[in-house]
C-alpha cells in the first residue's frame, strides 16, 4: 500500500517542478514510510512521486517510480495484484522474466504484453496507479472495480495534478484556486459524504471505480470538452468494468441449486482469501463478531499455518458493544485476540484529527473506531484483512428487509393517513419510546432477543412512511439533512447524472443493494477504511470485494440472501461450517458509535464550541439557526440529531483546519 501523487505543468522550470512533486510526496508520507522517490520526464514538465509501505518485495527491486523492461513505461501503483504469481508464470512463457517479485513489476510487463485495458481487466486486486507511456506522450490513470483504492485529479491554472488523498494537491495549489463546490456540498449535508467523481473542490475530481483516464499531453492542456462522468465524451474517464454489467450479466444467469450456490461461495472465498493473506510481512484480521468479518477470519484461520491475530473494539455503552461476541468467536476459532474499549475520552482525543485524517469532509461516525481498530492492528501488523462489503452484496443491511416489508404493509394505507401516524410517531422523543420499550421488554419476560435503538427507529419510521414511494422512503432513510438548502447561504443543487441507470430487475432489495455498491460503497464505507487505516501505514485488504466475489453474489437470487427475515442467508451457511449457529445468530447492530450519547456528554463542550465558529470558521456558509434549533432539540433530549449534528461539526472542523 501506498501513497502516489504527480503534476504535468507547462511553464514551469524543472527544479520546481520537482520541489512541488516533493512537496506533493511529504503530504503523503504516512501512506508510505518506508521508501519515497521520485521521476521526473525530459520529454515534458511531468513529475511522478510515490511514497512506499513495504509489503511485497522488501528489497530495492520493489521501489518506485518503477520502469517497464523495455523503459517505454513508468508506474507509480498504490495497491496489491493478488493474482500476480499467476500472472508471472503466463508472462514468463510470453517471454518476460523479472528481477525481483514485486506485482508492481508484473503490472509493467503486463501492460506491454497486453495494453493497459487488457492488463487491467486480468488484474484482481485492488488499486490505483499512474503510469507514463513515453512513446504515446500519454498519461494512464486507472482504479480498481470497486474503489478500494483512491484517485484524485484534475486542472488548476493549467496544471494537471493527481494524487492519492487531497492534501496533497492543498500543498502546492496557487493561491486561491481552491474554492468549495456547493454542489458537492450540498451532497454532503444530505448524505455525510461526497461520492465520485465530485470532491469537495470545483475543478478536482474522483476517478470513478473501474475506470480509467487516458490523457495525451495535448488533451491535458485543452480540457474545454473534458468531463468527469465515465464514458460521456472523449477526454473523459472510460470503463472497464462496472456494477451496472456485472449485475445484469449475473441476473441473467441466476444460480437456482441452493447446493450448488454455496459450494461455489464457500470455494470462491476460500480461493480469495487464501490469495490475499500473501505478504511478506505479517498478516492481522479485524474481528468484530459480526458475520462478514467472523467468515473472513475463520477461513483465514483455517488456511493459516499459525493462529491469526485479531482486532475488535468495544464500547462501555452495552447497547453498541458487540466486543464479547467477537472474544467468543475468536476464543472457538483460536485466535490471538485483542480488544480496545472505547470511551468517550478516547473519542474526544481522536476528533480534532479526523479534518487531517479525512481530507475533505466526511460524517460516517465510525471513522472514530475505524482509526481506532487500526492504531491497535498497527502495533503488530503491517497488513489486516476486513469484512467490508458484504452487507452491500449479500443484503445485510437492517434497512433493506425492514423498508421492503413496511412498505408492504403501509403502502395501502392513504399517503393522509401515513402523515397522520407519522406525526403521531414523532411527538414521544426517542427516549421516551425507549423507555416504553424496556418496560414492554421486560413484561414479556424477554422472550425475544432485546433491540437497541428503538426510539431512534421510530424517529426514522415516523418520517419513513410519509414519503410518495418506496425509493423516496429509502432515500429518506439515507439522508441527514433532508433539505440541506435550508443550511446553505449559496444552495446549489446538483441533480443526478443522466447516465445513472438500474440493472435489469424489479425487485426492490436488487436495486439498493445496487446503489449502496456503486454510491455508498466507495464514497463512504471503502474511503473510511482506507483513510483510516493509512493514517497509520496500515494495509487493510478486502476479500468480499474481489470481482469475482460481487459477480457471484449477483448471480444469487435474493431467496439466497433474505430467508426467513434474516440477511445474508448465504454467507451464514459457509460461515456455520466453522462457528456454531449460537455465536452468530442475534439481532445486527453494525459498526456504529453512541455519539449522541457523546454529544450530550463528553463531546458536549467541544461540539458547542465548534457550533460557535458557524460564522468565522464556516465563512458565514452555512446558516445559524436550523443548526442550532437541531443542537436544543438534542441536547434536550427531544430528537437524536447526532448525524445531522456530526455533518455539521465535521465540516466546520475542516474549514477550521485549512484557515
Amino acid at each position: 500500500m501506498c501513497g502516489i501523487a504527480g503534476i504535468l505543468e507547462t511553464g514551469i522550470s524543472s527544479e520546481s517542478l520537482k520541489a512541488k512533486g516533493q512537496l506533493m510526496m511529504d503530504k503523503l508520507a504516512h501512506r508510505g514510510p518506508d521508501a519515497d522517490g521520485l521521476w521526473q520526464s525530459k520529454s515534458c514538465n511531468l513529475v511522478l512521486a510515490h511514497r512506499r509501505l513495504s509489503i511485497q518485495d522488501l528489497t530495492e527491486s520493489g521501489q518506485q517510480p518503477m520502469h517497464s523492461a523495455s523503459r517505454r513505461y513508468c508506474v507509480v501503483f498504490n495497491g496489491e495484484i493478488y493474482n500476480f504469481r499467476e500472472l508471472t508464470v503466463v508472462l514468463n512463457q510470453h517471454g518476460h522474466s523479472f528481477s525481483g517479485h514485486s506485482d508492481t513489476e508484473v503490472l509493467l510487463a503486463a501492460i506491454e504484453e497486453w495494453g493497459v485495458v487488457g492488463a487491467v481487466k486480468r488484474f484482481i486486486g485492488m488499486f490505483a496507479f499512474a503510469l507514463w507511456d513515453k512513446e504515446e506522450n500519454t498519461l494512464h490513470l486507472c482504479r480498481d472495480r470497486m474503489g478500494e483504492k483512491p484517485l484524485y485529479y484534475g486542472w488548476l491554472n493549467k496544471a494537471f495534478y493527481f494524487c492519492s488523498e487531497l492534501k496533497a494537491i492543498e500543498a502546492v495549489a496557487p493561491q486561491g484556486e481552491l474554492e468549495i463546490d456547493q454542489s458537492a456540498l450540498s451532497d454532503y449535508l444530505r448524505y455525510g459524504y461526497i461520492s465520485a467523481p465530485h470532491s469537495i473542490y470545483n475543478h478536482i475530481f474522483k476517478l470513478p471505480p473501474g475506470t480509467f483516464l487516458s490523457l495525451p499531453v495535448r488533451e491535458i492542456q485543452n480540457v474545454a470538452q473534458y468531463s468527469p462522468w465515465p464514458d460521456t465524451s472523449p477526454c473523459s474517464p472510460q470503463s472497464y468494468w462496472s456494477v451496472l454489467s456485472t449485475a445484469n450479466h449475473g441476473l441473467s444467469n441466476i444460480i437456482s441449486d441452493e447446493r450448488e450456490a454455496l459450494e461455489e461461495l464457500d470455494q470462491l472465498l476460500r480461493s480469495t482469501i487464501r490469495r490475499q493473506m500473501i505478504a511478506d510481512v505479517k498478516v492481522g484480521m479485524f474481528l468484530s463478531g459480526g458475520v462478514d468479518s467472523s467468515v473472513v477470519t475463520a477461513i483465514a484461520q483455517q488456511e493459516a499455518s499459525n493462529n491469526v491475530q485479531t482486532y475488535t473494539i468495544g464500547y462501555s455503552e452495552k447497547d453498541f458493544d458487540e466486543s464479547k461476541y467477537a472474544e467468543d468467536i475468536a476464543r472457538h476459532l483460536g485466535t490471538k485476540h485483542l480488544t480496545m474499549h472505547v470511551t468517550p475520552s478516547d473519542a474526544l482525543q481522536v476528533v480534532p484529527h479526523l479534518c487531517t485524517i479525512y481530507d475533505e469532509p466526511f460524517a460516517d461516525s465510525s471513522q472514530i473506531p475505524a482509526y481506532l481498530v487500526s492504531k491497535l492492528a498497527r502495533e503488530h501488523v503491517t497488513v489486516c484483512l476486513s469484512g467490508d462489503g458484504g452487507d452491500e452484496l449479500f443484503a445485510g443491511y437492517n434497512r433493506y428487509l425492514w423498508t421492503d416489508n413496511i412498505w408492504r404493509k403501509l403502502s395501502v394505507v392513504p399517503r393522509p393517513l401515513r402523515r397522520l401516524l407519522g406525526k403521531a410517531l414523532s411527538i414521544p422523543s426517542p427516549g421516551t419510546w425507549d423507555s416504553v420499550y424496556r418496560v414492554a421488554h421486560t413484561l414479556s419476560a424477554g422472550k425475544h432477543a432485546s433491540q437497541r435503538l428503538v426510539g431512534l427507529k421510530l424517529q426514522k419510521l415516523a418520517g419513513f412512511i410519509q414519503q410518495d414511494d418506496i425509493e423516496h422512503g429509502y432515500d429518506y432513510l439515507l439522508t441527514y439533512w433532508h433539505d440541506p438548502g435550508q443550511l446553505l447561504n449559496a444552495y446549489t443543487d446538483r441533480s443526478k447524472n443522466d447516465t445513472e441507470v438500474f440493472p435489469e430487475t424489479e425487485d426492490f432489495i436488487n436495486r439498493v443493494m445496487y446503489l449502496d455498491q456503486v454510491a455508498y460503497l466507495s464514497g463512504d464505507n471503502l474511503a473510511k477504511v482506507d483513510r483510516a487505516s493509512m493514517a497509520v501505514s496500515l494495509e487493510t485488504r478486502l476479500p468480499l470485494l474481489s470481482h469475482e466475489i460481487v459477480d457471484l453474489s449477483w448471480r444469487l437470487p435474493v431467496s439466497m440472501k433474505v430467508k426467513n427475515n434474516v440477511s445474508k442467508w448465504a454467507l451464514r451457511q459457509v460461515l456455520y461450517q466453522y462457528v456454531p449457529h449460537k455465536l452468530i445468530d442475534r439481532p445486527k447492530m453494525g459498526f456504529s458509535v453512541p455519539i449522541d450519547q457523546w454529544l450530550r456528554g463528553d463531546l458536549k463542550e467541544w461540539a458547542h464550541d465548534m457550533l460557535g465558529t458557524i460564522n468565522s470558521s464556516g465563512k458565514g456558509i452555512l446558516m445559524e439557526k436550523p443548526v442550532w434549533q437541531a443542537w436544543n432539540e438534542h441536547i434536550n433530549g427531544l430528537r437524536d440529531h447526532s448525524h445531522r449534528l456530526w455533518t455539521v461539526l465535521m465540516f466546520l472542523s475542516w474549514v477550521h483546519s485549512r484557515s
